[in-house]
């Protein structure tokens, strides 16, 4: 590698002598004042295009048809994790959960940021230095990822040595192409952002529009991306691959960026001492994005490996998605595609932009005191009750709201009551009618009955939006198989059935085996989204740990449950949440096994019918 930086660097000096490209000639007092260079002064490499263009037909960098691999965000480890963070992770894991239900060898990738100025800054505030301030907060984000049963397959940090080769590699390929030069600079930085900002972006007094606060004046020497050189190539790509953006409104944000010109950005920071080395200048650190981004190909590295990044890449790259929230959208969409078309490597498949947070109505913020702290959320109610919620009731893309009430409600309507009732008073039922043990096969029991193609309908809606990423849709789609289950059961009234003996008794243990393989296809299908939930009700249908670890998609299908299989005595699935009563905080938690008044009363009528 060492060769390798050397002529790099020579090959950098001498375009940095040619007289048309003095320092003079480029230095800028903004990025509106767009660099302007000769038209032939950048040429695409025969490889770049190349490897460009085999995205499209999957025979580069190892990919294969059967692979998946999945990307949250590195995130920044100013702060401990917040709940936009648990979001995107989470979005992420139900994703990973459902590709591997399809037989997928799934790669899902998170990791933390820990590089760059306000990550020095955040150390020096709590009087630690960056490295220990960097450990305490990455594993923050793994205990919070553990509690909300997060089945992540690799966890980079930014600062092991693995990256940091790995980026050096990446900076001297992009030098070698020709894209990178160096120039002063001038202008407007937003240190929360690490990001130089234009003028007509701003607020009133140079204020971030993200994060409201002024932006500093700067003027450094650093080294700059040639971005503007692949403008066209942007363009095409977005062009012949629309859904490389999603949502589709997404799309159109990064179209019109582009099409508004690109403007070459800085990839280094002088003033930056917590960061990756610039090769051959060591006064320099690596540019935080320019530094992160990359993070998803070290991980595909394994520590044994020699941390070379052509190793890397071959261990699964292109990534097939990758998951962010919508403020991160131009560094994904922009300049990681470019960077990626510099070094000569295919770029990722998709980019999906989601929505931000919002509490009651308001945009969440600690000078509002309204922040949302995702360790509260699932100490009080569990990671099942956390995960469902955001992906059923936020349209996944769109912006979305958190209300204490809203949250109590679609929690207890939909698992304590939809689901877990009906699991709860189907084997109560079969336990005091049946001795626990089914009569017949699903298959037989479903012959002439209705209800069997709903639930094979609703199947393939989920499965449908699951793959469009429209998690909330997929979440509806399987709660009306509960639905149909419920409005089966209450109309066959099987306790009643059971009550007159004979073939009404025979048709009602039929009744039983039909509801409980409606549980087992919810188990199934909502598996990604609530896999503690789904486990209980599979543990209670009989079956053991390795067999619901070893379910796929293929097992939605109608016919699973066998005459004879036992089942397991009913027990509570899922608590329903209750107002904690005398409360000084307001704090709203699960209640222990509980149910109202009138639910008691109804309960204790049918199970006196029965």
């Amino acid at each position: 590698m060492a060769g390798r930086i050397n002529y790099c660097s020579i090959q950098n000096s001498l375009w940095l002598l040619n007289p048309l490209h003095s320092k003079a000639s480029i230095t800028t007092t903004h990025f509106r004042n767009r660099l302007t260079f000769p038209q032939n002064l950048f040429s695409y490499s025969k490889r770049a295009l190349l490897c460009t263009c085999s995205a499209s037909n999957g025979e580069s960098n190892g990919e294969s048809t059967d692979s998946f691999v999945l990307t949250t965000p590195l995130y920044y480890v100013n702060a401990p994790p917040h709940m936009g963070s648990a979001y995107t992770t989470i979005a992420a894991d139900a994703i990973a959960r459902f590709q591997r239900l399809l037989g997928k060898k799934v790669i899902f990738i998170t990791g933390t940021d820990e590089h760059g100025e306000k990550i020095a800054a955040a150390a020096a505030a709590s009087g630690s230095s960056p490295s220990e301030h960097c450990d305490v907060i990455s594993e923050s984000y793994k205990t919070l990822w553990k509690d909300l049963d997060i089945a992540y397959d690799k966890f980079i940090r930014t600062t092991e040595p693995k990256h940091e080769a790995i980026v050096k590699d990446f900076y001297s390929r992009v030098l070698a192409n020709g894209d990178i030069y160096k120039a002063d600079y001038e202008g407007l930085y937003c240190v929360n952002c690490e990001e130089y900002k234009d003028e007509k972006e701003l607020l009133e007094n140079h204020c971030c529009p993200i994060h409201l606060k002024p932006c500093l004046a700067r003027k450094e020497d650093n080294y700059f991306f040639a971005l503007s050189k692949y403008q066209k190539s942007l363009e095409e790509t977005l062009t012949q691959n629309p859904d490389f953006v999603q949502p589709s409104y997404r799309l159109n944000e990064v179209q019109s960026w582009i099409r508004s010109g690109l403007r070459d950005f800085s990839i280094s920071r002088a003033s930056v001492d917590w960061g990756i080395p610039v090769p051959n200048d060591t006064k320099q650190t690596i540019y935080v994005w320019f530094d992160a981004l990359l993070g998803y190909i070290s991980a595909l590295s394994e520590q044994k490996d020699q941390s070379n990044l052509q190793t890397a890449i071959s261990s699964g790259w292109p990534a097939s998605l990758h998951l962010i929230g919508k403020d991160i959208l131009r560094f994904h969409a922009v300049y990681w595609p470019a960077m990626l078309m510099s070094a000569g490597f295919t770029l990722p498949k998709k980019v999906f932009g989601h929505g931000f947070l919002t509490k009651d109505g308001m945009k969440m913020g600690k000078s509002l005191g309204n922040t949302l702290e995702p360790n509260e959320l699932v100490h009080n109610f569990g990671p099942d009750a956390v995960r469902y919620f955001f992906l059923k009731e936020v349209e996944f893309g769109n912006d979305g709201d958190y209300s204490e009430e809203r949250f109590i409600n679609i929690v207890n309507a939909h698992l304590a009551n939809t689901i877990g009732n009906l699991l709860s008073r189907t084997l109560g039922l079969l336990t005091k009618n049946c001795q626990s043990t089914l009569v017949v096969d699903s298959a037989i029991a479903a012959e002439g009955i209705a209800l069997k193609d709903t639930v094979e309908k609703l199947v393939e809606n989920a499965l449908v939006h699951y793959e469009n990423i429209s998690l909330s849709s997929a979440c509806e789609a399987v709660v009306e198989i509960g639905n149909a289950g419920n409005s089966y059961i209450d109309e066959r009234a099987p306790w009643s059935l059971f009550k007159q003996g004979g073939d009404a008794s025979e048709a009602a243990a039929k009744d039983l085996v039909l509801i409980l393989e409606v549980m087992r296809i919810i188990a199934v299908a909502l598996s990604p989204v609530t896999p503690n939930l789904c486990w209980g009700i599979y543990e209670q249908l009989g079956y053991s740990k390795d067999q619901f670890n070893n379910v796929t998609w293929n097992d939605t299908k109608w016919g699973g449950l066998k005459g004879g299989q036992v089942m397991a005595q009913p027990k509570p699935l899922f608590a329903r949440i209750e107002q904690r009563t005398g409360s000084e905080d307001g704090i709203i938690q699960a209640a222990k096994p509980a149910v109202k008044k009138e639910e008691k009363k109804h309960k204790a009528q049918a199970v006196a019918e029965a």
